[in-house]
């Protein structure tokens, strides 16, 4: 079997990484509309990574709760962002069951299925993050809360490529995520250096984790399973980060 190279899932990573990055120096509009685009695709490629049956289907709930929950951070208030995510995702959840019953009784790995793509559900809403980290007020460190997150998920990015043992690069990727998450929060006005470093550490932590999950399989799940497998984890932090800058960020 053809395994999958760790360059591949970083491409499609960093891609979206990048074109959330500049969307947030354009307009929240922008990053909407790249995040839901982006997490349509990741959610809908989901159940090819998982290698379940009715992949097509089960993939355009996720693709719709992805960019659903995007949608809802946009136009929701601006004291409740991801009030609504929690219940798109359990209209995706209910979607998912909905899914397996239709199948029919007897069918082959309905428990993977069902499992798996539950947690696609919650990975895709939470890309939502994103937008709503970036509608934060500057008071509140918007900017440097996404360029903290970006600084330390690119560095994690790179020294996952490094071809070394995971009990060295995962300690070191969490060293430079922090200090890539402080570096970013120095220069850019909103966000301690504290607080800064913290995101760092959550996102690198993320990242070099998905490292060992990627290492770990035997088989390439296609084109669009390794665009999954590199984009979530990205649009995924976006909800740590906005967690992250609203209990950190006076």
């Amino acid at each position: 079997m053809t395994r999958v190279k760790l360059w591949s899932i970083a491409v499609p990573a960093a891609t979206v990484l990048v074109g959330i990055v500049a969307a947030s120096f354009v307009s929240p509009e922008a990053t909407a509309l790249f995040t839901g685009a982006a997490a349509a695709v990741a959610g809908f490629g989901w159940p090819y990574l998982l290698g379940v049956p009715a992949r097509k289907t089960q993939g355009l709930v996720l693709a719709l709760v992805g960019a659903g929950g995007v949608a809802a951070a946009y136009f929701a208030p601006a004291t409740a962002m991801l009030t609504w995510m929690p219940g798109i995702v359990a209209v995706g959840v209910g979607a998912v069951f909905l899914i397996q019953l239709l199948r029919g009784t007897g069918q082959p790995h309905r428990l993977e299925s069902t499992i798996g793509v539950i947690a696609g559900a919650l990975v895709a809403g939470m890309a939502a993050g994103w937008v709503a980290a970036d509608r934060l007020p500057g008071g509140n460190g918007s900017e440097g809360l996404i360029s903290a997150g970006a600084a330390a998920i690119a560095v994690a990015i790179l020294i996952s490529l490094i071809p070394l043992a995971d009990r060295i690069t995962a300690p070191i990727g969490v060293v430079a995520g922090a200090l890539a998450g402080a570096g970013a929060a120095a220069l850019v006005t909103g966000l301690p250096l504290a607080a800064g470093a913290f995101v760092g550490v959550l996102c690198a932590a993320v990242i070099v984790a998905v490292r060992r999950l990627v290492l770990i399989r035997d088989d390439s799940p296609g084109v669009l399973g390794i665009i999954a497998a590199g984009a979530s984890p990205v649009l995924a932090l976006g909800t740590a980060v906005y967690f992250a800058g609203r209990l950190l960020v006076p």
